[in-house]
């Protein structure tokens, strides 16, 4: 399998192995490969391992992607080709040669290792220690195949640490109850085996999950609730040799109605507090339990409610990390990660390139169409304006204005590119624009221009509002000339200030100077430039 070595020259080199198929790399926790250096883009590229040969394509990146230091779009990889993402460099290699284990500390240690041992071989079948057929014969219902003390002793530790393992992977909660009663049926021999978990808001013991034997009757209430409520206020696991005489259930008709004899009942009590209760029983049969049983199900239980514990936790994360998702995408990434870096957003003085792009007579072209049309139509339009052009450009979303949208660059954080970043933004929009246009002319007979202005000085950035309804935004003359600015330009136009002219680094980009033009709040005419693209 091939692999991508990053940072080659460096004294401990991270490797990475290429998967079949497709393989992405980027700043994007989603990507194969995630690099987080800044110079690259949040999906920079993506190499797909075929079956005869390796592809890598540039995904539209801001710093492109070199292969032996020749820029491509696509080409094909071969052994030993460098990689060249942004500011980061891999190699690209077929295999791995295996070397030679070396002693322990590296080259010149005078520690040696004496010896290997894989995790997977320290784990036992469990059908090699257990005995299905006479367990009864030794007066327990714990079926191991051992007779002697201290090897039954070992094994049920060997047992115990093979359920622990197996109930260690995340799983759903349901379909981790059904392995724990699984597993226990296939360790103890009881008729029924019931799991209880205890429900805060009714404060009652609800059955969760079930195994019967063979044979045995499935109809009606399996369990006796007094007995499980029982053990669930005591926290103590409880061994009924005979249900039907024990004093402490005198008054319990369940256990009568069901002929309960020999039963057993374990707290699930991951910590201090009990969640549940694991209950077995026998139906026929009395005194077939012995301490030796109630001992190891209480084993059994506490690992059983550790890992109940651990996959309710797991899946609180895995809720928690959605909705911190929706709630993120509330905000830019620069914002999100501003927040999580500082915890607030402070307000500070800065300089930014603002942009406001609108779609021209936008108010017209509603007037034919149905206002759910005009939201699918702007969510459309938004989501490729802002998350493939303005976050590629790692550009700041300040709000959207109806049709319109304002972003700039050089908040929360400043690169010495920005009006660049924000100038190529543009031209990229007014593009996308038209491929927009090619795919709404069939589906909706439509087709659009925006006309974009941008500007750059200096503003307050910061948030605006409460400490609990929080939007990032800019406060000065800036923004609002960036919306002048957008007001005179043209439908398919781009105009810019003469202040984002002088910050352009790039002067590759063509421009075409106009006369002084007049905007609402400014007695002096305004130089602008019309870029071409």
């Amino acid at each position: 399998m091939p692999y991508l070595i990053q940072n080659p020259d460096a004294p401990s080199p991270e490797i990475h192995k290429l998967k079949r198929g497709v393989n992405t790399i980027g700043r994007e926790i989603d990507n194969s490969i995630i690099v987080a250096d800044r110079s690259l883009s949040r999906h920079h590229a993506q190499i797909l391992i075929a079956e005869e040969q390796v592809i890598i394509t540039d995904l539209g990146s801001l710093n492109n992607t070199f292969v032996n230091e020749y820029k491509i779009d696509q080409c094909e990889l071969k052994d030993g080709d460098l990689i060249r993402y942004g500011a980061v460099v891999f190699l690209f290699v077929q295999a791995i040669e295996s070397s030679k284990p070396e002693p322990l500390g590296g080259e010149g240690s005078n520690l040696s290792i004496i010896g290997r041992l894989a995790p997977e071989k320290t784990r036992v079948a469990l059908q090699d220690l257990l005995d299905h057929n006479n367990s009864q014969q030794k007066g327990t219902v714990l079926m191991l195949r051992q007779r002697n003390a201290e090897q039954r002793a070992l094994d049920k530790l060997k047992i115990l640490l093979e359920v622990s393992q197996q109930l260690s992977s995340p799983e759903e909660p349901q379909k981790l109850l059904e392995k724990i009663l699984d597993l226990l049926m296939q360790i103890m021999n009881v008729d029924r085996a019931i799991i209880l978990m205890f429900n805060q808001q009714t404060g009652e013991l609800e059955q969760k999950a079930v195994k019967f034997r063979g044979g045995i009757p499935t109809d009606g209430q399996i369990y006796s609730t007094t007995i499980t409520n029982f053990v669930h206020e005591h926290g103590e696991a409880i061994l009924i040799s005979d249900a039907i005489v024990d004093n402490r259930f005198y008054d319990a008709n369940s256990i009568l109605a069901q002929a309960i004899r020999a039963s057993m009942c374990v707290p699930l009590k991951p910590r201090d507090k009990v969640i549940g209760v694991l209950y077995a029983d026998n139906l026929s049969m009395v005194n077939v339990y012995r301490q030796e049983d109630l001992e190891f199900l209480t084993a059994l239980a506490n690992q059983a409610a550790i890992a109940i514990e651990n996959a309710k936790l797991y899946k609180q994360i895995e809720t928690e990390a959605v909705m911190r998702a929706k709630f993120e995408s509330f905000f830019p990434e620069a914002v999100s990660k501003k927040l999580k870096e500082e915890g607030k957003l402070k307000i500070v003085d800065t300089e930014v390139t603002a942009l406001f792009a609108d779609i021209s007579s936008f108010t017209q072209m509603c007037s034919r169409m149905e206002p759910r049309q005009v939201i699918e139509m702007l969510n459309e339009y938004f989501q490729v304006m802002v998350e493939d052009i303005i976050f590629k450009y790692e550009g700041t979303l300040e709000q959207y204005i109806g049709d319109g949208l304002l972003a700039i660059w050089g908040a929360p954080y400043r690169q010495p590119d920005d009006a660049k970043r924000a100038v190529q933004s543009a031209i990229a929009m007014q593009r996308a624009v038209e491929g927009l246009n090619q795919d709404w002319i069939r589906r909706r007979n439509l087709r659009i221009k925006i006309h974009i202005g941008l500007n750059t000085g200096k503003v307050a950035a910061g948030n605006i509002g409460s400490p609990k309804l929080i939007r990032y935004g800019t406060i000065g003359d800036t923004t609002n000339l960036a919306s002048r600015i957008c007001d005179v330009a043209k439908g398919g136009e781009i105009l810019i200030s003469h202040t984002t002219l002088k910050h352009l680094s790039d002067r590759t980009i063509p421009v075409v100077k106009l006369p002084p033009v007049r905007v609402k709040g400014k007695q002096q005419p305004l130089q602008l430039y019309r870029v071409l693209y």
